[in-house]
This record gives C-alpha cells, sequence and structure tokens, in this order.
C-alpha cells in the first residue's frame, strides 16, 4: 500500500510540472527551450543528489560494453514525453491532448507487464484485468471526454471538427506509451547501478543533450534561455525539472518493486485527481472550472480498475 500511494503523490506532480512549464514557455516563446532549461534544473539537483549518494557521477564500462542498448533511451522518451503535450494542444485542443497520451501510456503499461518487456516483472493478462483496463477507459471518457460534450451540447455549440487530426492523434498515443516505456528502462537502469538517482540523472543528461543541439543547432534559440529571468518572472516557473526529476526518480524505483502497469496506472490517477483540483480552484492561474457528477463517477470508475487489475 505504500508503494502505491508513493506513486499517486508522483502522479500528482505531473500536471502540476505541466502547469510550470506551460508558464515557463509563455516567457522563453519555445516548447524546447522550456524543456531545456526544465531538464536542466533536473540534471542539476538529480546530480548533486547522486553525488551526495553515491560520491561520483561515473558510471562503470560494463553499462556501455554489456547492457542492451536500450538502456539509453529514457531520456529521448522524456524529451517526447514533456514537449509533447505543448506541440499536440494546438493541433488537438485540451480533451485530447490529456485523453490520448493517456491511453498511450495504459496500452503500453500493460503490453510492457504481460510480455516481461525491458526486463520488467511479467504479469499475465487475464481476463479481470482486461476488465479492469475497459472500466479505466470508461473512466477516463466520464472524466476528460463527456464533461465537454455535454457542455457543447448545452449551449448548443457544433461538435469539433476532425479534419486532418488523425496524425496528431497518432502521435498522441505514440508519446504517452513512450512516457511509459520510459519507467522500465529507468528501472532496469536504476537496478544496474544499484541507484535510482544516479539512473535518473542519466536520463536527464541524456534528454538535456538532446534538447541543446535542438536548440542550439536546429532552433538556433539558446539566447531565448535568458529570458526566463529577470524582472517579473516568478521563480517557480524553474520548479518544473525539479518536481521532473522527482518523478522519474519515483518511477525508477517503483517499477522494479510492483510493475510498469500498476505504478503507471496510479500515476495517472494522481494525475487526473491533480488536474481536476487546479480546475476546481483554479490554482497556478489555470481558469476555474468546477468538478461535474459525471467526472466523480470517472473517478470511482477508475478507483474500481485499479482494484481489478492490482487483485486480479
Amino acid at each position: 500500500m505504500f508503494f502505491l500511494l508513493f506513486a499517486l503523490l508522483i502522479g500528482i506532480g505531473v500536471p502540476v510540472q505541466t502547469a510550470v512549464n506551460s508558464r515557463l514557455r509563455s516567457y522563453v516563446l519555445s516548447p524546447f527551450v522550456a524543456s531545456l532549461i526544465s531538464f536542466t534544473v533536473g540534471m542539476t539537483f538529480l546530480g548533486i543528489a547522486t553525488l551526495l549518494t553515491k560520491g561520483t557521477l561515473l558510471f562503470p564500462a560494463s553499462l556501455v560494453t554489456e547492457e542492451p542498448a536500450w538502456l539509453w533511451i529514457g531520456g529521448l522518451l522524456g524529451v517526447i514525453g514533456l514537449t509533447g503535450n505543448i506541440l499536440l494542444f494546438p493541433k488537438l485542443g485540451g480533451v485530447q491532448t490529456v485523453l490520448l497520451p493517456i491511453m498511450g501510456q495504459i496500452i503500453a503499461s500493460m503490453l510492457i507487464d504481460t510480455f516481461g518487456l525491458f526486463n520488467s516483472l511479467q504479469q499475465p493478462f487475464t481476463v479481470m484485468r482486461g476488465v479492469g483496463v475497459l472500466i479505466l477507459v470508461v473512466g477516463l471518457i466520464c472524466i476528460v471526454v463527456l464533461p465537454d460534450v455535454l457542455n457543447r451540447r448545452k449551449r448548443g455549440m457544433p461538435a469539433e471538427t476532425q479534419g486532418s487530426k488523425l496524425p496528431f492523434q497518432l502521435f498522441g498515443i505514440l508519446a504517452g506509451m513512450m512516457m511509459a516505456t520510459q519507467a522500465p528502462i529507468n528501472g532496469h537502469l536504476g537496478s544496474v547501478l544499484h541507484s535510482p538517482i544516479h539512473a535518473a540523472f542519466i536520463s536527464f543528461t541524456v534528454g538535456m543533450i538532446i534538447l541543446l543541439l535542438i536548440v542550439t543547432l536546429g532552433l538556433r534559440k539558446l539566447p531565448n534561455v535568458k529570458l526566463a529571468f529577470g524582472q517579473g518572472r516568478p521563480w517557480w516557473i524553474l520548479t518544473g525539472g525539479l518536481i521532473g526529476s522527482i518523478f522519474v526518480l519515483g518511477m525508477a524505483t517503483l517499477v522494479p518493486i510492483v510493475g510498469t502497469g500498476l505504478v503507471v496506472i496510479v500515476g495517472l490517477f494522481g494525475q487526473i485527481l491533480c488536474s481536476m483540483m487546479i480546475d476546481q480552484f483554479g490554482l497556478l492561474g489555470a481558469k476555474k472550472t468546477s468538478v461535474t457528477g459525471i467526472q466523480l463517477l470517472g473517478i470511482l470508475l477508475m478507483i474500481i480498475g485499479v482494484i481489478l487489475i492490482e487483485v486480479f
């Protein structure tokens, strides 16, 4: 129960990080520059923590010569997950930008658990676990999709036109799958290094290097970094990386213990709860939006789904 509570808590941090990084983006004028700053802050924090716990940032040569190559892609997957929502929002709108990556995370976590991918704990996909996943999906629809549909119908507004959104919708699902895949990769890296903190540091370092190359060589927007500092810039816009580093560290710690699927799903539950709280009370500059009865029903369904997946 303690591990599940921990997964819930680190999941709660994700919407906060998203809100913080979105505010940061408004100052630096680029999602990639905002992600670069976030990754640099997270890498610095994890580097200090690694030095305090291990005394070194170096890793053994066997990590390169004997371990699988996929051990190094966690940072890349984190970059895609962090910037994906910002890039998709103008194309898909808020509802689909939230729902599609979550669907991708659920799909990937179940596949990873069922086949024991990336050296994760293998858990057979039983009928009851399948029922639990279906109930989770219905709960997500109740929380994310139906309120918007009912609100549009109540106001007599036309339904959103789909246009040529399919490529972006598929990318949303793919981005969610990559976010879920990052967890077992960093979890295995933490097991090899005997330190989830060191593993999270390496993941953030890889992500930071990728973003630095994109910002400097691709976009040539490195000078935009200075726009995050100065008068009128709240200090908390730099905390997104700290929150993200705690999330990655928590996932790397929990996945080898309880499995990818359960950690991802409970973390998602925390994300949704926190998102609803931010909307309900207008936190972090968000517009106040009251929680509806259909959303409360969705939360109840998600709880039932998690119980079925955990017990069966």
